[in-house]
């Protein structure tokens, strides 16, 4: 069993928390830590845990902790933990900066403990069901539109939603960024709620993002396109279909689909694949790899370095919306 706490009890921190209770063949809570002491014993009443009075004394009694706070707070929260040889899971966007981010990096390092990096999509299972498909995608398109909610406009539509996509994103292209532009529009907030950005590759891919929190519905879509083959990921409905063509070989079946390519070329047969998608929830799932890694002494499938290359490629859009008067100085 391994002892665990939790730091940041709004409304993410309940859900993580209930999820922690169902883990309980992992997982022992030992109790949680909010700011906010009227919060906190609230929560530990609704969940049955103890409140603890500072973080530094939830700290001293666990294994590792859930951080599940602003954003504003991930750095030093995640500092006193790792420097107390704790591990630490912490929800996206990992800090407020890269220069925090490679802090940490450096302290995790030292301390030789586990840091997991709270991007839930790479554990959507529509996304995982697309894993195994993923060979060198040349074109990417993403579009995660969210309805308004007041709750995660101090941030901009890009830590806020389109961070999901970029980490994504760069875990499947294996090459390093060339170029960023973006664009953006702040509707309602004094931060851009509607964003596209373009990504550039050096093995020359291109990747084309869409967020925005202004939208009439919602949507989390991502395209990838690479040789003879298009692989659509639904991260909302959780579905996942991939379209893929080769070589006809011999006579064409009566129900194949063919695609004569011209020019003396041989003929495509064009398969579809609509895998079925086990329904697990993805915020579940990542706390318990999370444990697993800590068992078994591996890296955690989203590294503090995924996390900071992540933030990274979200502080270069932000710097582009900036440039194009997207984003009001504060």
């Amino acid at each position: 069993m391994i002892k665990i706490g939790l730091i940041g009890a709004g409304h993410l921190g309940k859900i993580h928390l209930r999820l922690i209770k169902e883990l309980s063949e992992v997982y022992e809570l030992v109790g949680i830590f909010d700011n906010n002491p009227e919060q906190a014993k609230l929560v530990s009443e609704e969940y049955d845990c103890k409140a603890f009075s500072s973080v530094e004394a939830l700290i001293d009694e666990v294994d590792c902790v859930d951080i599940v706070t602003p954003t504003t707070a991930h750095f030093e929260t995640a500092s006193i933990a790792i420097k107390r040889s704790t591990h630490v899971f912490i929800e996206k966007p990992v800090t407020q900066t890269t220069y925090e981010a490679r802090a940490l990096l450096a302290l995790a390092e030292e301390a030789k403990v586990k840091v997991q990096v709270g991007h839930v999509e790479r554990f959507n299972p529509a996304f995982r069901a697309a894993i195994p498909y993923f060979d060198q995608p040349m074109f990417i398109e993403t579009h995660r539109l969210a309805q308004f909610n007041p709750r995660g406009t101090d941030v901009p539509v890009i830590l806020d939603l389109m961070i999901h996509d970029i980490d994504a994103i760069l875990s499947v292209v294996n090459s390093t960024v060339r170029k960023i532009s973006a664009s953006g529009v702040a509707v309602v907030s004094d931060t851009p709620d509607i964003a596209n950005a373009r990504i550039e590759f050096d093995n020359g891919c291109v990747a084309n993002l869409t967020a925005s929190r202004i939208s009439l519905k919602n949507m989390r879509k991502s395209r990838f396109f690479q040789k003879d083959a298009y692989i659509s990921v639904d991260f909302l409905e959780k579905e996942m279909e991939v379209v893929q063509m080769e070589t006809l070989e011999g006579e064409a079946g009566p129900y194949d689909m063919v695609m004569e390519m011209g020019n003396g070329k041989p003929s495509k047969k064009i398969i579809f694949d609509k895998p079925e998608i086990e329904p697990i929830n993805a915020i579940k799932e990542e706390l318990l790899t999370f444990a697993e890694c800590i068992k078994n002494d591996t890296t955690p499938i989203v590294s503090l370095e995924d996390g900071m290359l992540a933030l990274h490629v979200a502080e270069q859009i932000l710097d582009k919306l900036k440039m194009n008067g997207s984003m009001l100085d504060k």
